[in-house]
Parts: C-alpha cells; structure tokens; sequence
C-alpha cells in the first residue's frame, strides 16, 4: 500500500523531539514509524537541517468579523495570515459580524460568507446575549463549540452584555445540554467607578480598566458556575491576581479553564508609549511583574492555552494619528506572529518548544472538543507544520496577511519561522509563501 505522504525529520510528540516518519493517509496520520523506516509514498519530504514538524496550532480566539465588518478583517485574510503562522484551525468569535452569531439563521449566514474562502478549518462559537436567552440549544444544535458572553459593553451595539440574572439564567441553560461559556469577564461597577479614559496616557487607560474589575467578575462567574454546574471557560485572563480565585474553584470541582494571550506575556504597560494605540486592548497590557506572573501561572499548569484575541480593526479606528486611547478600538492584531512572538520568549526564559506548542495546539484543541486536532499522532488530522526555531526575522506590518497593517510588534525581532504547512496532509504553505488556493474546511461541534 502506498501512502499520500511520509514526513522524516525532527518531529514533535509529548513534548519531546524525536527522529521519525510521519505517515499521511487520506488527511490523516497513519502512523509514526521510527527514523530510517522505509515507507512508500506517493510524496516524501525530508525536513532541512534546521527544521521541526510541529502539530499545527488551534486558535480558539478570532474575531473575522465578516460579514458585516469585513473591511476590519474577513475570511480570506483571516485564514491566510493563520496559515501563515502555523494555525490549522481557527473558531470564530460570534461578534464584530453583522449579524452577530446568536441564532441559527446568523449561524447559517457566517457560514456562506466564510464557504470557499478558507485557507485553515474554521469553527464557530455561538453568542449568548439577552434577545437569545432560551435559544442557545438550538444553536448547539447546528455545531456551535459554545458561547461567549460579555459581562460589559462588548464595544458593538449588537452584541449586548449579560447582567447577574442574566448570565445565572444563561449558565443554567448551558448547563442543561452540557455545553461550554466563554467569558469575557470584567465587572461593569468597578469599570464604572474607575477614573475614565481620555487622551494619549497609556497609564490612564490601564487605570480605566483596573485588574480589580477582572478579579470581581472572575469571582462572580464562579460563584455562578459552581451553582449551575455549568462548565465556564476565562477568556484572556490580563490580571494575575485572579489566579487564587481559579484554583480555588478549581479544587472545590468547578469546571473552569482559563486562556491568555501573547501580547500578554510578550508586552508590558512600561514599555507602551503614550499615544501608541495599537497596544490599546481590553482587558489592557499590565506591568511587567504581572507579566511574570502569568508565565510562572503557565509553567505551573494554571493556565490551560494562549490564543491569539485577534482583534482587528481598520487603520483609522485605532485613532493613531490622535493616540487617544479613550476613543481608540481596542484589539490586538497578531493571529499570524503568535507562534514565534510565544517561543521568543519562551526560550528567552529557558522554556521548551514542546511546553509552547502543548499551550498553543493541544490546550486549545481540548478545549474547544478538536479531538482530531492537537498533536502528531495516528489517527489525527495531518496539520503539521515544519518550523524552524533558531532562524528570525524582524515584523514588517507590510508583509502581514492581516488586512489592516497595524500591529504593536513592528520593528521587533521575533525568533522561529514557519516554512511549510500541511492541513489534513495537502501543503497550504511552501517555503513561507501561502499557497493561493482556499483548501480549509467549516467544521461543527459534534454533540452524538
């Protein structure tokens, strides 16, 4: 028997490198044989010298916003700049879009605007606003992975936040059929008491969205949690002080998970200028001891993945030419450079590729339910990706596949480049350059 295709080289399982041929059948691993098996195969590929194969990321955090938004970001773009970064597979965040993804019929219209255009699998999750309370089975229903929430103004009309009542109701109705909230948790009180945001201090923008608004929220939410039983999801943890909070729950049976964000553990408020909005995100950039804080909650095991928030918008939203941060939209644009941004840092504190990639590819797979996805491994799909550690380059805003060519990392030399990408074993990148067919596929939560 002949396979599609056979991988020799340095490859990425538990953790560890080692030498082996990954065998391809049918856009899935069949097998990973030892180094210097002979496989037939129908294409061979042998890693260069300063290369790895990685299983390729899952970004459970991405704002397309298409249709609707679409001059902020789309489908094509999206999914090409993922590609780019060694993210296989993406989940859709259900705001930004217009329609927002909160019914079945909004589900459906997402799903024609994104059919054709992808470069990398896409899921969706579903929205849990006031107006579709009640109605978020049927959503799980069509093959949502599960729903977010705002707790606050969410920046966009369309997609209202949920109060107390509201979100006990929600994670009541969530809980019934067993399905996962992600959170965008900060407490509307404490914002509202913060001292508000105008002009171009970044120190007064921090200030506006304190940590202790995350900490009250988190500690809401579990409280909430713990009640309904409901299985809850953090999304883009920024304040260290809200770990304790976590492992507790976490010890007294609460399902919660928790993610971060690069530009969390890359970034620190001391080192953004005043009137630099393109770092302006919410929640914000900490200080750097929080930084080291959410490394330390990494390491340890307390936080389960780091996804992207890609949150972009156009050139004129982000207010660079006033650097006002009060108006400013706030979202980070990264979706293509998290891997190497993560590993740049990462290696810099003398952590493994292999712990990076179990934060980037397998925490998120888990948490979203991609049990295809995630590692090398047989019976796997065969998103791999040939990354080559030691090698760097310097971001150019210009040559990002991200619509809009804003990012806070332009200029910086980042470590670790992406040469080629397979998604279920058809390359989708070559020597770096995307390949201009949309080869992705629109996957669904399945609920059997």
């Amino acid at each position: 028997m002949v396979a599609d295709l056979a991988i020799t080289g340095p490859v990425l399982r538990d953790g560890r490198l080692e030498e082996a041929v990954v065998v391809v059948d049918g856009g899935r691993i069949s097998a990973v044989e030892p180094a210097g098996t002979h496989v037939d195969a129908a294409e061979r590929v042998r890693l260069a010298a300063d290369e790895v194969l990685l299983p390729g990321l899952v970004d459970t955090h991405v704002h397309v916003n298409e249709p609707g938004r679409t001059e902020w970001e789309g489908f094509a773009s999206a999914t090409r700049a993922a590609a780019a970064g060694g993210v296989t597979t993406l989940v859709d965040m259900p705001l930004n879009s217009i329609p927002p993804t909160v019914d079945p019929a909004a589900l459906e219209t997402k799903r024609r605007a994104a059919e054709g255009r992808c470069h990398v699998d896409v899921g969706f999750w579903g929205g849990a606003v006031p107006s579709s309370l009640g109605r978020l089975r049927a959503l799980a229903d069509e093959g949502v992975f599960g729903f977010k929430c705002f707790l606050v103004d969410s920046g966009v009309p369309e997609f209202a936040p949920l109060d107390r009542a509201q979100l006990d109701r929600a994670l009541a109705e969530v809980a019934s059929f067993d399905g996962l909230m992600v959170v965008h948790a900060e407490d509307p009180d404490v914002l509202a008491d913060a001292p508000a945001c105008a002009g171009p201090s970044y120190a007064g923008f921090v200030g506006s969205r304190p940590r202790e608004a995350e900490d009250a929220a988190i500690s809401g939410l579990l409280d909430l949690a713990r009640e309904n039983g409901t299985r809850v999801h953090v999304l883009h943890l920024s304040s260290a002080s809200a770990l304790p909070l976590l492992a507790k729950a976490r010890a007294d049976g609460v399902r919660v998970t928790v993610e971060t964000c690069p530009h969390y553990l890359t970034l620190s408020a001391e080192e953004v200028p005043d009137g630099h909005t393109e770092f302006k995100c919410c929640p914000p950039i900490r200080d750097a001891a929080n930084r080291d804080a959410l490394w330390r909650a990494l390491v340890d095991g307390a936080i389960d993945a780091v996804v992207s928030d890609h949150s972009p918008s156009t050139v004129d939203l982000k207010r660079l030419d006033t650097g006002d941060f009060g108006s400013a939209w706030g979202g980070v644009a990264s979706l293509q450079l998290g891997l190497p941004l993560m590993w740049t840092a990462a290696r810099e504190r003398g952590i493994g590729l292999g712990q990076v990639v179990a934060w980037m590819s397998t925490g998120p797979a888990a948490l979203a339910g991609l049990d295809a996805k995630g590692a090398i491994e047989p019976g796997r799909d065969a998103d791999l990706v040939a990354f080559a550690p030691d090698a760097s380059f310097v971001v150019d805003p210009g040559r990002l596949h991200h619509r809009n060519p804003v990012t806070p990392y332009a200029g910086r030399t980042l470590t670790g480049a992406v040469r080629d990408v397979w998604l279920t074993g058809r390359r989708i990148v070559a020597g770096g350059s995307v390949a201009p067919d949309p080869l992705g596929r629109l996957i669904r939560k399945d609920r059997r």
